[in-house]
């Protein structure tokens, strides 16, 4: 019995602390998102006449590798932005690698 119950409380543990983390990425998503290049990716990307991200994302038709590939080398008037997403501070106190940093904005803009 007391076997179970210690299994039961790593799994609840395990669970939370995966729900924590996730939230954590979000923020950090939303921040990035808001502060690269001192102005954040919306004062380009929320007007009409560039690409809509969000919108790409949960249309189907920006895939992760693609958003990572253009954020690691630009594309078009799109500048490389993993120096900017880098200096974020909230991307520097996690201690985000540049794969987390991109999964992070990646799974913001897709919720």
């Amino acid at each position: 019995m007391k076997n179970s119950l210690r299994a039961l409380a790593a799994i609840a543990i395990i669970a939370l602390s995966g729900q924590a983390l996730a939230s954590e990425q979000l923020k950090v998503g939303k921040k990035i998102y808001d502060r690269a290049f001192g102005r954040g990716c919306g004062a380009c990307h929320d007007i009409a006449s560039n690409p809509q991200l969000a919108s790409l994302i949960k249309a189907g038709e920006l895939d992760k590798a693609s958003f990572a590939e253009t954020l690691k080398n630009g594309k078009n008037g799109m500048p490389k932005a993993m120096a900017a997403i880098m200096a974020v501070g909230p991307v520097k106190k996690a201690g985000y690698s540049e794969d987390e940093a991109i999964d992070a904005v990646y799974k913001f803009l897709s919720k």
